[in-house]
């Protein structure tokens, strides 16, 4: 714990991890502490899951609410356990799960993967891992410092995302990639006023949360 008595990440914080009688005691490595870290990953991946059906159906990439899921998780678990969300997310919808947008009618799997999304989809775990960086430098802790995190996480999605499309997507009899114009006009352009919103959103909801926090912890 800080100096305030809050933990470093905000899922520590309001589900702690269970320790020993010993007050100055480390976390014990236990069942329950795996447990938790499990349910903890399994809730970040339905998150995303469900995030992944609320979407505006554009082509060849929809616009879903899954970036502000990806930010808030990553700036509320941390590095290790927001990234082994993401590989938890990303590994049920390559076993066949419909975890992805557009599943169904779209099949899951790994050529889901492969397609025009792939990019958006595996930046998401340097995003992650960004925001939860951030989150252990407790720059979480204010909209003015969360936004410019928040709006550069967005950044490496929309970079992820645009190189794939441009150069790597599987397109079928297309071949691979829609070239850097395309690219940018469908797999970027499109989405740059609402990620822009969603870092706002993200930037407010993080902060909000450390204030009833503290107000829960004040005397």
């Amino acid at each position: 714990m800080n100096d305030t008595g809050i933990q470093e990440r905000l899922v520590s914080a309001f589900w702690p991890r269970p320790a020993t009688g010993d007050a100055t005691a480390q976390p014990v490595n236990s069942k329950s502490t795996r447990a938790r870290e499990v349910t903890i990953c399994l809730a970040g991946a339905l998150l995303l899951a469900l995030s992944s059906k609320v979407s505006v159906p554009l082509l060849p990439v929809p616009m879903t609410l899954q970036p502000l899921a990806v930010l808030c998780i990553g700036a509320a678990y941390g590095t290790r356990l927001s990234v082994i969300t993401m590989l938890a997310y990303l590994a049920c919808g390559i076993c066949g799960l419909p975890v992805f947008a557009n599943t169904p009618p779209l099949p899951a799997g790994p050529s889901y993967l492969l397609g025009p999304t792939g990019g958006f989809l595996l930046s998401y775990i340097p995003a992650a891992a960004f925001m939860g960086r951030i989150a252990e430098m407790k720059l979480d802790r204010s909209f003015a410092t969360m936004l410019p995190c928040a709006l550069f996480a967005n950044a490496i999605i929309l970079a992820c995302g645009f190189l794939w499309l441009a150069f790597v997507a599987n397109l079928g009899a297309g071949g691979s990639g829609i070239g850097i114009a395309e690219a940018w006009s469908k797999g970027v352009a499109p989405f740059l006023l609402g990620d822009v919103l969603k870092a706002g959103l993200a930037a407010a909801i993080l902060p909000a949360m450390w204030s009833l926090l503290r107000a829960r912890l004040a005397p």
